[in-house]
């Protein structure tokens, strides 16, 4: 069997404390998988790559309690080992004195943090009450010990209006003045995110071209300095009903393989390839049954998304799934993988 360039591979050991409106990643239970399982998939997996890697979280990182040691296990059990990403858990910066000092450790300068506007609407999207202040919370011990915070909004029909709230709450934290202190720039993105996951479930309020309207010009020049683009328009994507008509004249197949792929491993390590939110038509199989199973079943495209992706033109998936009178708007990428997930769902 041919080896990956390089694998990744993600436990989901403890889950996450979130249960977010917006999550790609789904609203599976929690785990409670232990250093030992981390090596044992560790072991299963790592004969099939030139280079392997492994980290113990895929949703909220750093939740579990020994997130320190678990850091030290990965790096040992990885060829090469990525520097921590730019995401932390809000719930243990608030909890645990020792983590945020930690995150500096590290390396992180810069860490992101996930609003939907005010206390309400942000403790209702996040899944928890309270989230709203510790949010604020975490940002101003990442400001403490010298590390930037970036906003990311998730916005559609029933929050975008909320959007002055957070211009006022950079305001009052004068986070662009703070950050500038310690030779860091205060960043923010606004965004509709992907329409899979928990999100998919928010699609009869998704944006459309009219509420683009409400977003303040400052939070807009910021989405648009941190995109890298010259309209608001871009960043959100195009109406459904033309990326409709577009892919109705698209008879191309998509195979979703890649030569480094990335690996999510559930708490009951069943097996899904980081192309959606894990779910039954893109599991490879359970790494208790043996690794081999999910190598060849990614190899070969044997998932129902894999196969249909490889196998069912683009027009096929738009005619059956798409909506050619829709006003909301998509990303080009992500409406091909939404109508994937809708005619997978459907066959």
């Amino acid at each position: 069997m041919k080896k990956f360039d390089k694998l990744t591979v993600c436990l989901d050991m403890h889950g996450c404390p979130n249960r977010c409106r917006h999550c790609w990643l789904g609203a599976s239970p929690n785990g409670n998988m232990n250093g030992d399982e981390l090596i044992f998939a560790a072991e299963k997996l790592k004969s099939f790559a030139e280079s392997f890697e492994i980290d113990f979280w895929y949703r909220e990182p750093d939740f579990c309690d020994n997130y320190s040691e678990m850091w030290d296990l990965t790096e040992k059990l990885s060829d090469v080992k990525t520097s921590h990403y730019e995401l932390m858990s809000f719930w243990r910066a608030v909890r645990d004195k020792d983590y945020v000092p930690w995150l500096f450790s590290k390396g992180v300068r810069s860490c992101q943090l996930t609003l939907f506007g005010g206390e309400e609407k942000t403790d209702f999207y996040v899944g928890r009450k309270g989230a709203y202040n510790e949010i604020v919370k975490a940002a101003e011990l990442l400001l403490e010990h010298k590390i930037a915070p970036r906003f990311q909004i998730f916005v559609n029909k029933d929050n975008i209006g909320e959007l002055s709230v957070i211009e006022r709450l950079i305001e009052d934290m004068e986070l662009e003045k703070r950050c500038e202190s310690f030779g860091a720039e205060f960043n923010l993105f606004i965004h509709q995110g992907s329409c899979d996951g928990e999100n998919e479930k928010l699609y009869d309020i998704r944006v459309s071209e009219e509420d683009l309207e409400k977003i303040p010009k400052k939070l807009s020049d910021m989405t648009l300095k941190y995109f890298r683009k010259k309209d608001i328009k871009e960043v959100f994507g195009e109406k459904e009903s033309d990326l409709c008509r577009a892919f109705a004249q698209d008879r191309s197949t998509f195979d979703l393989r890649e030569s480094s792929p990335v690996f999510y491993v559930d708490g009951s390590f069943d097996v899904y390839p980081n192309i959606s939110a894990p779910s039954s038509i893109y599991k490879l199989g359970n790494l208790k049954n043996g690794a081999e199973e999910i190598a060849e079943s990614y190899l070969e495209n044997k998932s129902a998304a894999q196969k249909a992706s490889a196998n069912v033109p683009v027009c096929e998936m738009a005619e059956k799934c798409g909506d050619f009178k829709s006003e909301r708007l998509f990303s080009t990428g992500d409406y091909r993988n939404y109508i994937l997930n809708k005619y997978c769902a459907l066959s």
